[in-house]
C-alpha cells in the first residue's frame, strides 16, 4: 500500500486579502483553541469513522495550509503535531510543509515549527512589487519577504517556495518581470504561479463581475495580458532553473512538492479541518476509491458536521486520472492506463484525445498524451471534454 499524505486546513488569517476565495478569515484566539481541539478529535477518530476505506499506516508528507497556519500559537501547533504523531507513523525524511505569510512568522512560531520537524515553507507572497501587494490588503513589502527567507534559511529550512499571482491590480508586463527577477534572485527551490481567479467567492472577484470600482478593480489587467504574464513566467523561470512540472508549479530538480504530487497522481491522502478533502482506496470492490470532504464553513465544522462521502467507480477513477494527470507537464501514459483500467475503458476516451490533438490543445507522442502550452491556458475546457466523454461512455 502506498504511503499516506496528510493535509491540515487552518482557516485563519490576520487579514482577508481582497482576491482570496478560500474558506478562511480572521478569528479570535479562543476560536483557534476550539478549532484545534476539534481537529485533534477528528484525527483521533478518523480510522473508526472511515471503515469503508484503506488508510495507510505510514505518512511521508504533511501539509499545513489555509489560511495562514503560522497564526496559531506555538502551544496549539505543538498539540496538533503531537496528535498527528500519535495516530500516524511518520516516515524518515517525510516532507513537512507549512504555508506562511511574509512578515507574520515570529521567532516563537518559527522555533515551534522547527521542533515539529517542518522542513519546507511556502510563502504566500503574490507580488514582489510593494504597490501591488498593498492594493490587495497584503501587509508585507519586498524587504520583509527577503528578510523572512534569510531568517528561515539561517534556521535550517532550505526547501522554500514562493507563490505569485498574475493579474494583480496595477500589474504590468514590466512590474511582473520585476517580481519574477526578484523571485529568481532569492534562489528559492520552488515557485507557484497562479492566474487571478475572478469569481463570486472573493471581494475583488465580485467587484470585477459587477463592474465596480472597489478594491482597485479597474486596475486589474485584462485576461489577455494575464495570460501573457503567465506565459512569460514559464519561459523566464525555465531559464532560471525552475522547470514547470505542473500547470501552476515550478521547481528545481528534486524539489517538486511531494504532497501535491499525491493529488495529481491519485495517491492516498487524508484531509482534516474546514473544507478539507480526502482520497483513499476503497476497502472492497467494485468501488475503486472513496473521496471524503468536511463542511465548508468554520461554524459547521466546529459543530461536528459529518463527512460527505463519494464512491469512485473505475470509470470515474479513469476520468480523474485524465483530469489530474494532464495537469502534469509529463502528461499521461495511455499504455499504463490500459494496463490499470482495461483497454475497453480507455477506448471510451480515444475520440476525446483525437479531438484535443486536432484542436491544438494536446500533443500525442507514442503512448503519452500531454497538454501543449495552449492547452494549459485552456485546461478547464480540456478537462470538461473528458468529463463529457466519461458521461457518454457510461450512458452507452
Amino acid at each position: 500500500m502506498n504511503s499516506l499524505g496528510v493535509y491540515v486546513s487552518v482557516p485563519f488569517c490576520r487579514a482577508k486579502c481582497s482576491y482570496c476565495n478560500f474558506a478562511s478569515g480572521v478569528s479570535t484566539v479562543s476560536a483557534h483553541e476550539q478549532y484545534v481541539a476539534q481537529l485533534c478529535g477528528e484525527v483521533r477518530s478518523i480510522r473508526r469513522r472511515l471503515k469503508d476505506a484503506a488508510i495507510p499506516e505510514q505518512v511521508d508528507s504533511i501539509y499545513l495550509g489555509g489560511g495562514t497556519p503560522s497564526v496559531l500559537s506555538p502551544a496549539l501547533l505543538g498539540e496538533l503535531a503531537r496528535t498527528l504523531r500519535q495516530e500516524f507513523t511518520l516516515m524518515p525524511g517525510a516532507e513537512i510543509t507549512v504555508e506562511c505569510a511574509p512578515g507574520q512568522l515570529d521567532e516563537p512560531a518559527l522555533e515551534a515549527m522547527l521542533a515539529l520537524g517542518v522542513n519546507r515553507i511556502s510563502f504566500g507572497v503574490q507580488s514582489l512589487v510593494d504597490r501591488e501587494a498593498a492594493a490587495t490588503g497584503r501587509y508585507h513589502t519586498r524587504a520583509v519577504v527577503l528578510q523572512d527567507l534569510e531568517r528561515v534559511r539561517a534556521a535550517g529550512v532550505r526547501n522554500l517556495s514562493i507563490d505569485l499571482i498574475a493579474g494583480m491590480p496595477h500589474q504590468t508586463a514590466a512590474s511582473w518581470q520585476e517580481s519574477l527577477e526578484v523571485l529568481a534572485a532569492t534562489g528559492v527551490e520552488h515557485a507557484s504561479i497562479y492566474m487571478l481567479e475572478i469569481d463570486q467567492d472573493s471581494r475583488l472577484g465580485r467587484e470585477l463581475l459587477a463592474g465596480g470600482f472597489k478594491y482597485h478593480a479597474p486596475a486589474v489587467p485584462s485576461e489577455e495580458l494575464t495570460a501573457d504574464l503567465y506565459e512569460t513566467a514559464i519561459a523566464y523561470l525555465e531559464d532560471q532553473g525552475l522547470r514547470q512540472y505542473e500547470i501552476s508549479n515550478f521547481a528545481r530538480p528534486g524539489f517538486e512538492s511531494r504532497h501535491n504530487l499525491k493529488y495529481w497522481t491519485r495517491q492516498p491522502y487524508l484531509g482534516f479541518g474546514v473544507d478539507a478533502h480526502s482520497m483513499l482506496q476503497a476497502s472492497e470492490s467494485p468501488v475503486e476509491a472513496v473521496r471524503f470532504s468536511t463542511p465548508e464553513s468554520l461554524e459547521a465544522y466546529v459543530a461536528g458536521g459529518g463527512l460527505s462521502r463519494t464512491q469512485v467507480s473505475s470509470v470515474a477513477a479513469l476520468e480523474e486520472t485524465f483530469f489530474l494527470g494532464l495537469r502534469l507537464i509529463r502528461g499521461v501514459n495511455l499504455r499504463q492506463l490500459g494496463a490499470e483500467f482495461g483497454e475497453d475503458l480507455i477506448a471510451g476516451f480515444s475520440e476525446t484525445v483525437t479531438d484535443c490533438v486536432r484542436m491544438n490543445l494536446m500533443e500525442k507522442e507514442g503512448d503519452v498524451i500531454r497538454l501543449n502550452p495552449r492547452g494549459r491556458l485552456l485546461s478547464n475546457e480540456v478537462f470538461e471534454r473528458f468529463i463529457a466523454a466519461k458521461t457518454e461512455h457510461v450512458a452507452s
